[in-house]
């Protein structure tokens, strides 16, 4: 321990040196009239992958670039440079003789992390490397902080986390993650976009929750004196816009729910919810496997990808399983040969599953706790499971098949849930029946219930026509195609516990 703390107090005291002396370096500059700071522009007009792709066209061809220094070789007349832009990296051959005297003695006391300008021509180095030979070179931005050690990187994920920008700086692969999920939402919006879809807005800020089952943040409204609550989902103004004819509706955006946090799950993170009228959940399942193997094609070039040690194959033509038969395949209780509330509850209950202390003992949520607790973590491949039981989908219709079922599927890939879907309830007044059996859960201590929210059940009598609705989460669904094992890979900044 003693030896850790001693390692320590030197790590601290070498990086305070480095500190002062790279503030005493730009304060030098500014004396002598050479603020990197006051620079506001520079014109470049070229990158990297466009330098190493275009070779043969462009050597001996001058060009301007610029970006970071990440490496750099000083050999007294003459120097190289490793350094990085948007597009990659490439190397620098910088001169003395080429960019003069005094600007190459100033060049000797930059640092790797600067930010520089370059002009210079293309060619090939001995070793067969493309790089650029500089003929000018101007410092754009001074490091005052080094980056982390160049052979270890940074590897700390907490740090990588909460230093987005230098995990980004430092980890070439990071960049991709966010790369991937821009085509993904691109190609999302093309395709509902081709579908004759309407992208929407709609309020952050509600004076009632609803739309979901989960926790709300609160806030509160100082002109209205009003508590108001960031959404838990877009579903139910959405909702609204149907009944308002607007036949094709879709919302891309930040969802907030008051949770834990663990590698699926982000107080805020992002969905895509779209509503169709005249459909139901069948076209919401051809839309959800036609936008996530139709961009896994676009994206990688093919309908195979490896997420948490699985090879997931994407290819169109999912299985889709109603929950009682997946209960029956996976489990062995056929919940369709039961018709008994308590005897479903004791089948349930023999394979060691209990029911929540707030859930009615009824064969519905018997069923359901069945599936949740012992089927998802089996589901591998991209499954829809079909046919929820009414008392966990308070939005939804019911089957006509069977009243104690509803028209709903979730997508799971790699036991994970990637979509949910319902045929739309439409029938006001089963509604509002829905809306007060939710209530009554709130009452028995239930704080993630639905809402009951008047204003919708006013839209819903005015009459919403039959409705396909479904929401897909974009955070989920990058992760799987990015392989990456925690939902903090793919959100820029997400939410971190404040440091001590």
């Amino acid at each position: 321990m003693a030896d850790n703390n001693v390692k320590v107090v030197d790590e601290q005291q070498e990086l305070n040196e480095i500190l002062r002396i790279r503030r005493e370096k730009l304060a030098n500059m500014k004396e002598a009239g050479n603020d990197p700071f006051l620079i506001t522009k520079f014109d470049f007009d070229n990158d990297s992958a466009n330098i190493k792709s275009n070779f043969e066209e462009l050597e001996g061809k001058t060009v301007k670039i610029a970006g970071r220094i990440m490496a750099r070789r000083i050999m007294g007349k003459a120097s190289f440079v490793g350094l990085k832009d948007n597009s990659g990296k490439i190397q620098l051959y910088v001169r003395r003789d080429d960019v003069g005297e005094d600007v190459y003695a100033a060049f000797k006391k930059w640092d790797i992390g600067d930010i520089m300008g370059v002009e210079g021509f293309v060619f090939k180095t001995q070793t067969g490397e493309i790089s650029v030979h500089a003929t000018s070179i101007k410092l754009l931005s001074k490091s005052l902080l080094p980056l982390p050690e160049k052979f270890h990187g940074l590897t700390n994920n907490d740090l990588r986390f909460r230093q987005r920008y230098v995990d980004l700086i430092m980890n070439d692969n990071v960049k991709n993650n966010f790369i991937v999920r821009s085509k993904f939402i691109k190609f999302m919006r093309k395709y509902l976009d081709d579908m004759n879809y309407i992208e929407v807005e709609t309020p952050v800020l509600n004076t009632i929750v609803g739309g979901a089952a989960a926790r709300p943040f609160v806030t509160h409204h100082n002109t209205l004196n009003i508590p108001m609550y960031m959404r838990i989902a877009t579903e139910l103004p959405l909702k609204r816009l149907i009944v308002g004819g607007m036949d094709r509706v879709y919302e891309i955006g930040r969802i907030f729910r008051n949770e834990g946090m663990d590698p699926k799950h982000n107080p805020e993170f992002t969905t895509v919810e779209l509503y169709q009228a005249y459909a139901d959940f069948h076209d919401m399942m051809d839309i959800a496997e036609g936008i996530i193997s139709g961009a896994a094609k676009e994206i990688h070039g093919t309908y195979e990808v490896e997420w948490l040690g699985e090879k997931i194959d994407l290819t169109p033509g999912w299985r889709r399983l109603t929950m009682v038969d997946a209960v029956k395949e996976y489990v062995g209780i056929d919940f369709g040969a039961i018709s008994d509330d308590a005897e479903a509850v004791a089948a349930a209950e023999a394979i060691g599953v209990e029911l929540a202390d707030t859930a009615d003992k009824t064969w519905g949520n018997a069923l359901y706790a069945c599936f949740d607790q012992r089927v998802e973590e089996k589901l591998i491949q991209p499954t829809f499971i079909t046919m929820y039981p009414v008392e966990v989908s308070p939005l939804t219709k019911a089957s006509p098949e069977d009243p104690r079922l509803t028209e709903r599927f979730e997508l799971f890939v790699c036991h994970s849930e990637l979509a949910n879907a319902y045929s739309e309830l439409n029938d006001p007044i089963v509604q509002r029946e829905r809306f007060m059996k939710q209530l009554e859960l709130r009452d028995r201590g239930d704080d993630e219930a639905e809402m009951l929210d008047e204003d919708f059940l006013t839209a819903m009598e005015y009459g919403m026509p039959p409705t396909g609705g479904m929401g897909i989460g974009i955070d989920r669904a990058v992760m799987m195609l990015t392989n990456s094992d925690t939902i903090r890979e793919v959100i820029l900044f997400p939410t971190m516990k404040p440091l001590d």
